[in-house]
């Protein structure tokens, strides 16, 4: 089933979308079922390291990605997300502003240097983890930017990439080919080791890094879908 966002007009999305997405988010928390985490070792290390890091997903994973982190804000990690600047990032901010997560706003490309200043505050003072979408606000899809490997290297907290699959889901017809769970659905989540940025890399490293992190997102991607085409893995 496909539903298409420009149906919804933009005065009545701005106005009730961020209490329904409340409310949904509440709903998927409460009834979709984590049925396997590969890679769990990497954030629980982080986790009783007690030093911020930096959790990355494909903005098409957003929904669960989110989810999955505010249950371990709940479990006491210091949780903070990046949102953009648009009229959509608002929605975002009023929803993780209702659900108790701490919010930066801006970019990590367009008016990119306010944010990046932002979130290092936020890694430094704060201990706060915040995570963002790799490939986010516009995309292109599937494609890390490198705006988090900088944040990375300047504040030294690891980027720790991130993915998940649904067995049953909603697929929305946008740029990201973003999903969202249905309520009650199987979710698997696919968890990669943290990334160090060196200081000293240059722009060549950094590149590479950045394909890297590219090609290890879209691994940990099949890895969580594999979870529901291979029976058994569950």
């Amino acid at each position: 089933m496909t539903f298409n966002l420009k149906q919804i007009s933009r005065p009545l999305k701005d106005k009730l979308a961020p209490a329904i997405l409340t409310l949904f988010a509440h709903m998927l928390s409460r009834t979709c079922k984590i049925v396997n985490v590969d890679g769990e070792q990497h954030i629980r290390q982080l986790k009783q390291q007690d030093s911020p890091f930096l959790p990355c997903y494909w903005h098409q994973q957003m929904v669960f990605g989110a989810s999955y982190l505010l249950g371990l804000q709940r479990q006491g990690l210091k949780l903070g997300f990046l949102a953009s600047p648009s009229r959509d990032g608002e929605i975002a901010t009023r929803v993780f502003n209702n659900l108790g997560a701490r919010v930066i706003r801006g970019s990590s490309s367009k008016s990119g240097a306010k944010a990046l200043r932002d979130v290092y505050l936020a890694l430094k003072k704060e201990h706060l983890c915040v995570a963002t979408t790799s490939d986010g606000p516009r995309g292109p899809a599937f494609e890390f930017k490198q705006g988090w490997l900088t944040l990375a290297q300047l504040s030294g907290a690891p980027i720790l990439p991130m993915a998940n699959a649904a067995d049953r889901c909603w697929h929305i017809h946008s740029w990201d080919k973003l999903f969202i769970p249905k309520p009650f659905a199987r979710i698997a989540i696919a968890i990669g080791e943290p990334v160090h940025v060196g200081k000293d890399l240059g722009p060549e490293q950094l590149t590479d890094l950045q394909e890297q992190l590219t090609r290890q997102l879209n691994e940990l991607t099949a890895t969580a879908a594999a979870v529901f085409s291979n029976p058994g893995t569950e």
